[in-house]
C-alpha cells in the first residue's frame, strides 16, 4: 500500500484546502435553493450558541425570523456580530458537500413594510402549496416577533465536488 495521500491543488496532502472554494455561481445557485442555515451568536459570557434557522437569501443578505423573546434577539441587541453556516446538503438541484461559513452584522426589523414582503416570500420558499403558505404567512404575524437581516462581512466555502475531482485525478495519475 502507498504511503501517498490525495493532493489538494498542488499538493500531495488534504492539509491546505484553500483552493477548493465555492465559486460565485454556485454559492448562488445554493443559497437559492437552500432554505436552512446554522445562525451563530455569543451569548452573555462569550460562547458561541448556535440554532438551525429558515432562511431566504435576497440582494446579498440574509432574512431570517424569531420572537423577539429569543435568547438570540437579546443577543443580537447587545452584539449584532453574528456568523451564518450554510450547506447544499438537503437542498434540491444543487451537489452535496458544498458549505459556506460568514460573518456578519444583524440587523433586526419590526416594521410593517419589512413584514409584509419578508414573511409571504419566506413562506412561499418553505411551502410550495398556496394554501399553505397563506397560513404560514398569518402564523409568522405575531405580536413579539422581529426579522434578522444579516449583511455579511466575510466568508470562507469549500466545494467537496472540487476536492473530489482532485482525489480522483491524484488516484488517476497513481496508476
Amino acid at each position: 500500500m502507498s504511503e501517498e495521500q490525495p493532493p489538494s491543488v498542488g499538493t500531495a496532502d488534504y492539509e491546505d484546502v484553500t483552493e477548493w472554494w465555492l465559486d460565485a455561481e454556485a454559492e448562488e445557485a445554493m443559497l437559492a435553493a437552500q432554505t436552512e442555515c446554522t445562525f451563530i451568536w455569543a451569548n452573555k459570557e462569550g460562547w458561541p450558541v448556535g440554532v438551525i434557522m429558515s432562511f431566504i437569501w435576497r440582494e446579498g443578505r440574509f432574512w431570517l425570523t424569531a420572537s423577539g423573546q429569543r435568547a438570540r434577539i437579546a443577543a443580537v441587541r447587545r452584539d449584532p456580530r453574528v456568523c451564518i453556516v450554510v450547506t447544499s446538503t438537503g437542498a434540491a438541484g444543487v451537489p452535496r458537500r458544498q458549505t459556506v461559513t460568514y460573518k456578519g452584522i444583524c440587523n433586526l426589523h419590526d416594521d410593517d413594510e419589512t413584514k409584509a414582503w419578508f414573511y409571504p416570500e419566506l413562506a412561499a420558499a418553505l411551502h410550495p402549496d398556496e394554501e399553505m403558505q397563506g397560513h404560514f404567512t398569518q402564523f409568522l404575524d405575531s405580536p413579539r416577533r422581529v426579522i434578522l437581516e444579516v449583511e455579511p462581512t466575510q466568508r470562507i466555502s469549500f466545494d467537496g465536488t472540487k476536492q473530489s475531482a482532485a482525489t480522483a485525478a491524484w488516484i488517476e495519475d497513481t496508476r
